[in-house]
């Protein structure tokens, strides 16, 4: 596994600091090229290409990730944070979803990671189309939100696990310590927090109906944040877990149970039937609430993940010049290149 050199962090961190970058519907940024990362000897030489279709192998490493033009910013840092702290990166296979302008997608990632071992598949917006609620803040409500239902649809019958990320989050630990965790019966496994108050996730209108309040019985439900997730896909595609799913979206639609976006029919779902992950996977809410965005200092105790979920984005801040002082942690996985350095004067 090849660090970055120190020189190319310096130049990350003047680019990410110095230079505003702001992406409209009609450009993608431009971003430098990773180092090459390479397995230990330690690692198994096994290339997830190679394996017959549908077979299973456990040392191949599945993340799934979205890509859209908002966002990309933010994927590309995750993807280099995850390569540059595994011990096994060759052989870490990503899976990105993305709803459109795919082949320009598709050549920022290889120019941008030429040795990623990657897939890019279509997510057809049709199948939200009607299924989605406005909700607090517009960005909740985008279809490509809403992906990381049909993970188990879009993905081949061979990926039996899957991490799932959200496009805000950087990796600082090796990811095949989340990937090697047991799920036990589960379907999903997450960072849980039950001192939260669970109530707060849905309306007075659930609350007050039993018919909706008796989805909790026999289960102690806790929240969880689903930027993280561990994914057992076949247990996901016998349980018919998408279909569930979308039948809260369309519960939604009609009776306005809650007003958080992809999250509360998860909740509705799985809370209370979630295997729990160390909190160091997850320290989120980096980005603030979704209304305002201000600063927050991380959790107490260990970090093997940062999360800036939430209004607040560390790539935003970072070029309006009014950074929070945790985002210089997201800064030197930052490959956004400034068009004025890649001018041939």
């Amino acid at each position: 596994m090849l660090p970055l050199p120190p020189l190319a962090i310096v130049l990350i961190l003047s680019i990410a600091v110095h230079f505003p970058a702001t992406v409209t519907s009609g450009d993608l940024p431009s971003f430098s090229e990773a180092p090459a990362f390479r397995n230990g000897v330690e690692c198994p030489r096994t290339m997830w290409s190679s394996l017959p279709k549908g077979s299973y192998n456990p040392s191949i490493i599945h993340i799934a990730m979205t890509l859209d033009a908002t966002y990309l910013r933010g994927s590309i840092a995750g993807v280099l944070s995850v390569l540059q702290h595994a011990s096994c990166p060759e052989n870490i296979v990503f899976h990105f979803l993305a709803s459109h302008r795919r082949a320009e997608l598709r050549r920022i990632i290889v120019t941008t990671f030429p040795y990623l071992s990657f897939h890019l598949y279509h997510f057809d917006t049709n199948l939200v189309k009607g299924k989605i609620s406005s909700s607090i803040r517009r960005a909740l409500d985008q279809p490509l939100n809403y992906a990381r239902i049909y993970l188990a649809d879009l993905l081949p019958g061979g990926v039996r696990r899957i991490i799932y990320f959200d496009s805000d989050l950087i990796v600082v630990d090796d990811v095949a310590k989340l990937w090697e965790i047991n799920l036990g019966p589960h379907v999903l496994g997450a960072p849980e927090y039950c001192h939260a108050n669970f109530t707060n996730y849905f309306t007075a209108k659930f609350w007050s109906n039993p018919a909706f309040t008796t989805s909790f019985r026999g289960r102690k439900p806790c929240y969880f944040n689903t930027g993280v997730m561990v994914i057992d896909l076949w247990r996901w595609r016998e349980g018919k877990f998408t279909e569930r799913l979308e039948t809260w979206m369309r519960i939604q639609k009609r009776y306005r149970i809650y007003q958080l976006g992809s999250l509360p029919p998860f909740l509705l779902v799985f809370a209370g039937d979630v295997e729990g992950v160390e909190h160091r996977w997850n320290q989120h809410g980096l980005g603030g609430d979704n209304l305002e965005g201000l600063c927050r200092n991380l959790h107490p105790g260990p970090v093997s993940l940062l999360h800036w979920s939430g209004k607040g984005k560390p790539w935003l801040r970072l070029d309006s010049k009014r950074p929070c002082p945790l985002d210089s942690l997201w800064a030197p996985y930052d490959l956004f290149r400034h068009a004025s350095l890649i001018s041939d004067s």
